[in-house]
């Protein structure tokens, strides 16, 4: 009669322990059905699922098994498996899978309680646990300490929309960011990223810094803040922006292009992106001006903005050419996929206002970065708590991968 036995094996790692225990298990000729191994803290936990022949007894396998773990100081538990309980989970690995990703600057275990509860009441099985930050200092406490987890679940979710908007709430009471996506292919290939600019590259809106030196910045924050709640027509409202701008000289432009600040992580992430062979675009209902700063900088691939008029010097409060809004975002995220031939599915947009909801819809990963309550209620996933480079984990990327990708890429 067939046996199916779960060997579970935990003690202090070292090199050369793999080998041993898989030698004792060779001498039964037993056959490897699963194996799962983690460290923590130089503590081994290792999992081996075997069959043993028919031939063979398992008592012999135990024993020895045994006997060799007592020398090297490991604690061994066995559970023998029936086959009906065996075929039963073998029939499990069609469901769909899904990636949670949990960030924040601090994990706490009432986050992870949390979370895992809302996994459990959707019918959904975390089946591996994975740190996707570096190991934290306690001492060089880190000036933007980031920790992040992600979650392997497999099943079919209950209601996913009511799921997502449980991770919504949770992440606004704990001032954690939780992304959900389903674990397909796609999500280890992307290959475009498109961000908006301002609010989301730099910390700034540089219409709101224009205006200030135009003497007219309360009158354009004002009308910046209710478009981008999504409250006002986007070209409509940045038309009459702009008008406010008339006659400022456009030596105040590159004063303005000195001081903006990129926002926490976003030159990481870009470089990183670049490093790995992503094309990066800016969709952008700013200016042209700042985007080819940026472009020059970081090595931006496509920049896509609204051009400034400019006669004799001063601004004249009027737009070149058509203006990129949200349709036109979306659009234009399309035409350099299809250039590039880039599947949607492969494409990540990243943004902040409701202008940026069409092309967070379009991509296959939309990202609403600091974005206000009615984007990141649209938007599939949302980063509010950490910086720019956050997106990385929504990848699957460990802190030691973009490090040493961009060491090899310097090199």
């Amino acid at each position: 009669m067939r046996e199916i036995i779960l060997i579970q094996i935990s003690g202090a790692d070292r090199n050369g322990l793999l080998a041993g225990i898989m030698g004792q298990l060779a001498q039964s000729g037993v056959t490897i059905l699963d194996i799962c191994q983690s460290v923590i803290h130089e503590e081994l936990s290792l999992g081996v699922l075997i069959e043993v022949p028919r031939e063979n007894q398992s008592c012999p396998v135990v024993k020895d098994l045994l006997f060799w773990a007592h020398t090297q100081g490991l604690t061994l538990k066995f559970s023998p498996i029936s086959e009906d309980n065996y075929e039963s989970w073998v029939t499990m690995q069609g469901r769909k899978r899904y990636i949670v990703t949990l960030l924040g600057r601090t994990l706490t275990a009432e986050h992870l309680t949390l979370l895992a509860q809302i996994v459990a009441d959707n019918n959904l099985t975390i089946d591996n646990i994975t740190r996707l930050t570096g190991r934290r200092s306690l001492i060089n406490v880190p000036a933007t300490p980031r920790a992040c987890v992600e979650f392997s679940v497999r099943g079919t979710p209950r209601d996913i929309s009511a799921m997502r908007a449980a991770f919504l709430d949770l992440s606004r009471q704990q001032g954690i960011d939780i992304g959900f996506q389903e674990d397909t292919a796609f999500r280890r290939i992307r290959r475009l990223v498109c961000f908006d600019m301002d609010s989301t590259l730099i910390q700034a809106e540089v219409i709101d810094e224009l205006a200030k030196r135009a003497g007219v910045g309360q009158q354009v924050a004002s009308i910046t803040e209710r478009a981008m709640r999504g409250e006002l027509d986007f070209s409509q409202s940045l038309r009459e922006r702009v008008r406010l701008l008339e006659g400022l000289p456009v030596s105040v432009l590159e004063e303005v292009a000195d001081t903006l600040p990129l926002t926490e992580g976003a030159e990481h992430l870009i470089r990183t992106l670049k490093s790995l062979g992503y094309t990066i675009a800016i969709l952008s209902g700013g200016f042209t001006y700042f985007g080819y700063r940026l472009q020059a900088h970081l090595g931006i691939d496509y920049v896509h903005a609204n051009e400034l008029e400019i006669r004799d010097g001063l601004l004249t409060g009027n737009l070149v050419g058509d203006i990129v809004d949200g349709p036109g975002k979306a659009r234009l995220l399309r035409e350099i996929a299809a250039k590039e031939q880039i599947s949607l599915a492969q494409v990540i947009a990243v943004g902040d206002g409701a202008n940026d909801l069409p092309m967070l819809d379009v991509a296959g990963l939309g990202i609403a970065f600091h974005a206000k309550p009615v984007v990141r209620e649209g938007a599939g996933q949302a980063i509010s708590n950490v910086g720019l480079d956050g997106v990385l984990y929504f990848l699957g990327l460990r802190d030691r991968e973009t490090m040493n990708q961009l060491a090899f890429g310097e090199g």
